[in-house]
């Protein structure tokens, strides 16, 4: 069982090693968003009630989707406020459940099993999602990450077009420059879940040097066997730095509703992998752009890399 470490500061530029592991997450978070997303297009229907009516698919819900958002964000602000933790780990633990079911019922569907799917991908998620909101467990954290978003996007993607999705980006990228370099919501909301919730949404990656790895490993061998809270007072005592390589959800699933957007308008995979591309290659750019010990809001720049994606799909299409 793994602890997360406390939060002290968020490093945004990574050695190589690192970089390359943020990078092929989040590339792979992408190609399983196109697998379910293309799935869900082509017959399989979403499961849990989720399926939208066809007459709310065939009128855009893009500003119904933006307010969504701001209640959530304004809501999430507000009980972090207040401190109520338990719900906020109910809520994000009936989210986790619900997205990994979505992901898995369509990898199990593709694996054959046809009869009622959903119900198994329901029940092999619920563990996962425990153990990721209350156990804390690193490997299940991330491996539950790139899952999660494919689903949480297949459920939007119905719901936007093109113009929306180009709206909604922008709209994203305004408010992630000012939650990340005018008020610092995002560090101040990033602290606030590693810290008190346990956990984080999105990739979460602990690392440190030579040095700093033998203490981990002597601490380890030493109180391991007295459980997780044990080990995590002699971490404090030991202060051990530990350095942080985190990518935040939304700069995970917006590329991927993007992508989906292209490949539901035109009905080609090609537009949808070309945003995938640029995406990933923006993303390349601000952590070789990015300097140790700063904050960077990664949407601008993934932004403006789909939307150069858009016009090289428009200039083929």
């Amino acid at each position: 069982m793994a602890c997360l470490p406390k939060f002290s500061k968020i490093i945004m530029k990574h050695n190589t090693k690192i970089t390359i592991i943020l990078l092929t997450m989040f590339l792979v978070t992408q190609i399983i968003g196109l697998f379910v997303i293309s799935a869900y297009n082509n017959g399989i229907p979403l499961p849990y009630g989720m399926e939208p009516p066809e007459e709310i698919k065939q009128e855009p819900q893009g500003m119904q989707i933006i307010l969504a958002f701001a209640i959530a964000i304004t809501l999430f602000f507000i009980l972090t406020k207040i401190k109520a933790i338990a719900f906020i780990r109910l809520w994000f633990f009936v989210v986790t459940t619900l997205a990994l079911g979505l992901a898995l019922t369509v990898i199990l569907f593709k694996l054959n099993i046809t009869y009622q799917p959903q119900y198994l991908a329901l029940l092999i998620a619920l563990p996962l999602a425990y153990i990721k909101i209350f156990k804390r467990h690193l490997l299940t954290h991330n491996i539950t990450e790139l899952l999660i978003y494919p689903g949480i996007a297949a459920v939007f993607i119905p719901l936007l077009n093109v113009l929306w999705i180009i709206i909604l980006l922008l709209l994203i990228s305004l408010y992630d420059i000012w939650a990340v370099w005018h008020s610092e919501f995002m560090q101040k909301m990033a602290k606030f879940q590693i810290n008190n919730l346990k956990f984080f949404t999105g990739f979460f990656i602990p690392y440190a040097d030579k040095k700093q790895k033998q203490k981990i490993k002597q601490l380890k061998q030493k109180y391991a066997v007295k459980g997780d809270k044990v080990l995590e007072k002699q971490f404090k005592k030991a202060k051990i730095k530990v350095s942080l390589a985190i990518l935040g959800g939304g700069d995970i699933i917006f590329p991927i509703i993007t992508a989906g957007v292209f490949y539901k308008v035109y009905q080609s995979l090609i537009p949808a992998f070309i945003i995938m591309a640029s995406a990933t290659l923006a993303l390349l750019f601000l952590f070789i752009l990015a300097r140790k010990g700063k904050f960077y809001p990664a949407m601008p720049f993934l932004t403006i890399g789909m939307y150069l994606g858009m016009i090289i799909s428009w200039l083929i299409f």
